[in-house]
């Protein structure tokens, strides 16, 4: 395995998971604008505490590579269902892009469920024989 190959898998992984992760910790500070933002489509305000731990945890799983394939399915699954309740406005250009570009997350993260985390991640580690 070349040192390019080595290094891509954990660049990918942390490039991937950097929107969520800056994504969680943006809604802590303008926490009253997100919740009113969910709100007007439907959703419960009181999610928004599970929405920001979701997005910083599960961010942070992808980049230690650490039960890669469990968080990067959820997030899949994540970023579908925001795709469809937040951005499903064909008929404004800029949401049909953010619709687009969540899928594309989606399928990153469904090709990183198939692949496996690749070289630097936790899951890799050596299990202690008892």
């Amino acid at each position: 395995m070349n040192t390019l190959t080595q290094f891509a898998s954990p660049l990918g992984r942390s490039l991937l998971a950097l929107i969520f992760i800056l994504s969680g910790v943006t809604k802590i500070g303008a926490y009253a604008g997100t919740q009113a933002y969910m709100e007007a489509f439907g959703l419960p305000g009181a999610l928004l505490p599970l929405v920001i731990a979701f997005e910083i945890g599960a961010g942070l799983a992808i980049v230690l590579g650490w039960q890669t394939r469990l968080a990067a399915f959820a997030l899949a699954g994540f970023s579908v269902v925001s795709a469809v309740v937040f951005h499903a406005n064909f008929g404004d250009q800029i949401q049909m892009i953010m619709f687009l570009k969540n899928l594309a997350l989606a399928g990153a993260f469904l090709t990183l469920v198939a692949a496996g985390p690749g070289h630097f991640a936790l899951d890799n580690r050596a299990v202690a024989k008892a």
